[in-house]
C-alpha cells in the first residue's frame, strides 16, 4: 500500500467533496472513511485513477452520513450529484485548505492545530510535543476546533499568518523525520510565495531551503545524529543554500523583519561559513536578540544562549542559560554542552544522560546517550591514570 499516495491526495479530494457541498469535518470524516476503504482493498486490486475512485467513494460515504442525521434529511437530494467513476480533475486544493482551516472563527493556536492534523497529515501526538503540550490537552483542543468549525460556512479564508504558521510546524516535524512532509512544506511555501508578495513567507521559504540545503550532512551512515559543528559540509546543496541566501536578501531589502526572516538570517550565516570554526557567532547573537524582541520565546531565548556561549564563551552562555526554566525541551542538552565546554565533564556527562532521558526520539536519544558514555569513559580513564 502506497501510504505516501494516499497522503498526498487526500488534501485534493477534500476540497473536491468541499466544493460538492460538504462541509469541512464533514468531508473530512468521509475522506477518512474512504482511505480505510483503500487500504482494505487496493493490496488485492489497485484502481487505475486512485484520485477518482477516492472521490467516489468519500462522496458515498458523505452521502450515507447525511442520510442519517434527521437534521440534515434537506440534503438528501444530492444523491442525483454523486460523481461516476473516472478520471478526476488535477486540481491541488491543498494551499486553499491551510487558509479555509485557518478561519476566524477560531483562535490561531486552534487554526494551526486543526490545520496540522486534519490536511497536514500530523499525529495528535507530534502536534503536542511541537506545542511543547500534553497529548490529551492538544487532542481537546483539536475537538473544540473542529466543534467551532461545524456550524459555519467555510467563505471567509484565515489570514496568512496563520497559515505561515501551520507550514513551518509542517517543515519542522518533516526535517526531523519524515521527507515527504518537509519537501511538501516548501512546495506549498513555493505557491504561496508565487501568489503574495509578503517579506515573511519570502523569509520562511528561505528558512525552508537552507535548512534542507544540510538535510544530508545531519546523519551517518548509520541513521546517527551529526552535530552542525562536525558535519561534511561537502554534502550540503549549495544550489539551495544560494536560492535561499538570494531569497532572504531580496525580503530583507524591504525593511518589514519578522521572525522568519530572522530565522532565515541565522541559518544563512551557518550555511554561509566555510568550516564550523569560522561562523560569525557575534553576528548569530545579534539576530538571536532580534528574535527575542519578535517573539520573547523562552525556546529562542534557549539557543541564543548556545549562540553567546560560543561568541562569549562557555560561562557567559551558562550564565544566559541560568535566566530560563530548566524544564525547558533540550535545556539540559545545552546545559551539558556548555558545561563540557567549561571543563566540567562531571556535570556534563551527568546532564548528557539526564537530557537523554527526556528526548522527543530515538535518534536524538541515542546521540545523547553516546555523548554521555563518550564523557563517563573519559572521565574514568583519567581516575585509572
Amino acid at each position: 500500500m502506497d501510504e505516501a499516495l494516499l497522503r498526498s491526495l487526500t488534501p485534493s479530494v477534500i476540497g473536491v467533496l468541499v466544493r460538492r457541498g460538504a462541509d469541512f469535518v464533514a468531508a473530512e470524516d468521509a475522506v477518512q472513511e474512504a482511505l480505510v476503504e483503500a487500504v482494505r482493498l487496493w493490496p488485492a486490486e489497485r484502481p487505475r485513477d486512485p484520485k477518482g475512485w477516492l472521490v467516489t467513494v468519500a462522496w458515498r460515504k458523505f452521502l450515507d452520513a447525511t442520510r442519517s442525521e434527521a437534521a440534515r434529511r434537506r440534503r438528501e437530494d444530492l444523491v442525483d450529484q454523486e460523481p461516476e467513476p473516472g478520471p478526476a480533475a488535477a486540481v491541488d486544493d491543498t494551499l486553499q485548505l491551510y487558509f479555509l482551516c485557518a478561519h476566524p472563527s477560531l483562535t490561531p493556536s486552534s487554526a494551526v492545530a486543526l490545520t496540522l492534523r486534519a490536511v497536514g497529515g500530523l499525529t495528535t501526538r507530534q502536534i503536542a510535543r511541537a506545542y511543547l503540550v500534553p497529548e490529551a490537552t492538544m487532542a481537546q483542543r483539536i475537538s473544540r476546533a473542529k466543534r467551532t468549525v461545524s456550524a459555519v460556512r467555510f467563505d471567509q479564508p484565515g489570514d496568512v499568518a496563520t497559515v505561515l504558521r501551520v507550514l513551518y510546524l509542517v517543515f519542522n516535524e518533516g526535517y526531523s523525520g519524515d521527507l515527504d512532509l518537509a519537501a511538501e512544506a516548501i512546495r506549498l511555501t513555493r505557491q504561496l510565495a508565487a501568489v503574495i508578495d509578503h517579506p515573511e513567507v519570502a523569509g520562511l521559504l528561505a528558512l525552508m531551503l537552507l535548512h534542507h540545503a544540510r538535510r544530508a550532512g545531519r546523519t551517518a551512515p548509520d541513521g546517527a545524529l551529526v552535530p552542525l559543528a562536525e558535519q561534511d559540509r561537502g554534502r550540503w546543496d549549495t544550489g539551495l543554500i544560494a536560492e535561499g541566501i538570494g531569497i532572504l536578501q531580496g525580503a530583507l531589502a524591504r525593511d518589514r523583519l519578522g521572525e522568519f526572516q530572522a530565522q532565515a538570517a541565522i541559518a544563512a550565516l551557518h550555511a554561509d561559513a566555510p568550516t564550523a570554526g569560522e561562523t560569525d557567532w557575534v553576528q548569530i547573537v545579534e539576530w538571536y536578540d532580534e528574535l527575542v524582541r519578535l517573539t520573547a520565546s523562552p525556546v529562542v531565548r534557549l539557543n541564543r544562549a548556545v549562540a553567546v556561549g560560543e561568541a562569549d564563551g562557555p560561562r557567559a552562555g551558562l550564565a544566559a542559560l541560568a535566566e530560563l526554566d530548566d524544564a525547558l525541551p533540550r535545556y539540559a542538552a545545552v546545559a551539558a554542552y556548555l558545561h563540557e565546554r567549561d571543563g566540567d565533564l562531571v556535570a556534563a556527562a551527568r546532564l548528557y544522560a539526564e537530557a537523554a532521558h527526556r528526548a522527543p526520539d530515538l535518534a536524538e536519544r541515542d546521540h545523547l546517550t553516546r555523548q554521555a558514555a563518550r564523557l563517563n569513559t573519559l572521565l574514568k580513564g583519567r581516575r585509572t591514570e
